[in-house]
């Protein structure tokens, strides 16, 4: 274990902060593609018994009509916090079983024929909601709609306030917020160096449809007449054909202090690109986009790790960030996993907040532009070649194979799964980093290897095996109880959102233009 580590874990264990980890918050944002009894993505509207995508609190869209998005609240812990998802996708299965639909069980989409065949998302007459579908409009003219359409599983953690309290020695507001904001950016340059790790352990998107692809060239095999795939890949969602995208590679956002990450966000935002500009705004009176600067929001840039603040009504997140600092942090590297019906795991969630706290843990040097080289490097090797014997990843210039690095990282981990153990953990945390190295001793226990395995042996392309895997998770979801208390809560929660919707569309006092113009100068 790294030097620094051990010192603070024992800084943390005289302090007596074991308990203080108690309270820390957990939530989750999980995308599934809306399909049909055929597994063809739906092009049904979003179903109004699951109220208005616009104002619900958990179950919303993201940039498909078909794309849903379940949105939990945090929870202390993630046991909570899964069984809040399932209650959400049960009732979901409900609804959709009604009109002979279900959820896709893969990050990876389904059969697509060409960017017509997917809906972009609808929010509605109003101002917010009008702005929400621009911006998508916008989104398929810079990168296309089939990449818009990969799901992920998102991880949102914080750590409680009694934790800063003991880690800053200190009370006082100013002081801990200070407090928080360089350390969770540590955490996220630490994150960068070694998020790669992620991918390799879970990464469950090795192969892909060929349709994915609409004819473009690739590097990739010939797994079947349908199927592409890289033998040792692990996340091809996390690779060039889908968010490693090049149109961002040159935007070189900070994530040395607060202060620079938002700044350099906001001037993206600002600044025009002749690319985009091409395409201009409107057409013949039609929104294409919101602007033509190389993001059209902070949200458009693409990042596997994000700081985050609730921001309030019509704030921005740059915004948010400057007035409160970070509150949470956004992991986005998660891959949806066909193996589980929920699309992650207990297990799988523990050792990721296990990593993060050993992210924040360790030593956080400013990342230098060598070093975001080879972290970019090194996630597109993992992506795709991460099962590889013998690969080597970049560090400090210099070659290391993965396996070594990996190994470090899982006995560095240790002391912290001890020490969440000892607080709250039960064993879980310890079990959690165990399935870890097992996956290390062995890849072909790792989500990619059996996937590939299992679609060998059942003699199914990826298109096949995805979606009787999805059939089995719409039967799960069907059959688990979802109480007359719940499903009376979530059916009150629809109806209330298509209301609140239509009150934000009777409130509008101003044209959409103008909607746009205030909002952007409000940073």
């Amino acid at each position: 274990m790294p030097d620094r580590v051990e010192k603070r874990l024992s800084r943390l264990r005289k302090q007596g902060c074991i308990s203080c980890l108690r309270n820390g918050r957990h939530g989750i944002e999980k995308e599934s593609l809306r399909v049909t009894g055929e597994g063809r993505i739906a092009l049904s509207p979003h179903p109004n018994s699951l109220g208005a995508a616009l104002t619900h609190p958990y179950i919303t869209t993201d940039y498909s009509e078909a794309l849903l998005e379940f949105v939990t609240p945090p929870f202390a812990d993630v046991s909570e916090t899964l069984a809040h998802l399932q209650d959400l996708h049960s009732f979901t299965a409900r609804v959709l079983a009604r009109q002979e639909e279900m959820l896709w069980a893969t990050s990876m989409p389904c059969a697509i024929g060409g960017d017509e065949g997917i809906p972009i998302a609808e929010y509605g007459r109003s101002n917010g909601g009008w702005m929400r579908h621009v911006y998508r409009r916008g989104l398929a003219y810079r990168y296309g709609r089939a990449m818009q359409v990969i799901s992920g599983v998102h991880y949102n953690f914080s750590l409680p306030q009694r934790f800063w309290q003991l880690f800053a020695n200190s009370d006082d507001a100013g002081v801990l917020r200070n407090h928080r904001d360089i350390y969770y950016f540590g955490l996220i340059r630490n994150f960068q160096r070694s998020g790669w790790l992620i991918p390799f352990l879970f990464g469950a998107s090795p192969a892909v449809c060929k349709s994915f692809l609409q004819g473009r060239s690739s590097h990739f095999e010939e797994f079947d007449d349908h199927t592409l795939f890289e033998p040792w890949g692990t996340a091809l969602r996390m690779s060039d054909i889908g968010y490693k995208n090049k149109n961002q590679a040159g935007l070189g956002i900070p994530y040395s202090d607060l202060e620079s990450y938002t700044r350099s966000l906001e001037r993206a935002t600002r600044t025009p690109d002749p690319e985009y500009e091409r395409v201009g705004t409107k057409d013949n009176g039609q929104w294409r986009q919101l602007n033509c600067n190389l993001l059209q929001i902070e949200n458009e840039y693409y990042s596997f790790i994000r700081p985050k603040q609730n921001a309030r009504p019509g704030e921005r997140p740059v915004t948010a960030l400057r007035e409160r600092g970070v509150e949470y942090i956004e992991v986005r590297a998660l891959d949806v996993s066909a193996f589980d019906p929920l699309g992650v795991d207990e297990s799988q969630l523990r050792f990721v907040e296990a990593f993060l706290i050993y992210c924040l843990l360790q030593e956080s040097p400013p990342l230098s532009e060598e070093e975001e080289r080879e972290i970019d490097v090194n996630q597109q090797r993992v992506a795709c070649r991460g099962r590889q014997p013998g690969l080597e990843l970049l560090r400090d210039g210099q070659a290391v194979r993965l396996s070594e690095w990996t190994r470090e990282i899982l006995d560095g981990m240790i002391g912290v799964c001890e020490l969440l153990d000892a607080n709250h953990g039960q064993g879980r945390y310890q079990a959690a980093l165990k399935a870890q190295q097992d996956k290390l001793a062995n890849p072909d226990l790792t989500p990619s290897a059996r996937m590939l395995r299992e679609m060998r042996e059942h003699g199914e392309g990826f298109f096949d095996y995805a979606h009787r895997l999805s059939r089995q998770a719409m039967e799960h979801h069907l059959a688990q109880p979802l109480s007359r208390e719940r499903e009376a809560e979530l059916t009150r929660l629809a109806e209330e959102s298509l209301a609140a919707q239509a009150r934000r569309e009777a409130e509008d006092d101003v044209d959409f233009e103008t909607y746009v113009r205030r909002y952007f100068e409000t940073a």
